[in-house]
């Protein structure tokens, strides 16, 4: 982990990692937590939950569960947002699910 994140709030360093997946990937919120070694999935969530304080766009809609689900998306402002963000960026969901998961995901270790 990049020791610049150590020094910042939990929410911020979440905040920092998700702006890194790159558009038409995504993560898992236990992903982020384990890279940060702060805190578990649950505050990961809880952290995007609270990002559109965030002076800056969070692409929150990039980060699921472990399983690929859009586990997040009544935490947007329509049930259907998050997965039409996704479509937007080329990613194909059925049944609220991420499809092709495992060659979508994006690890945060990528970018050490």
């Amino acid at each position: 982990m990049d020791k610049t994140f150590q020094k910042k709030s939990y929410w911020t360093a979440v905040y920092e990692v998700v702006l890194c997946i790159p558009e038409g990937r995504v993560s898992t919120y236990g992903a982020i937590a384990d890279y940060l070694a702060l805190g578990s999935a649950r505050m990961v969530g809880w952290a995007l939950n609270h990002c559109h304080s965030s002076e800056e766009f969070v692409p929150a809609h990039r980060v699921v569960n472990r399983k690929g689900e859009l586990s997040g998306r009544l935490q947007f402002p329509t049930p259907t947002a998050m997965q039409e963000a996704l479509e937007a960026e080329g990613i194909s969901i059925k049944k609220d699910r991420v499809v092709d998961f495992d060659k979508l995901f994006w690890h945060p270790q990528e970018m050490d």
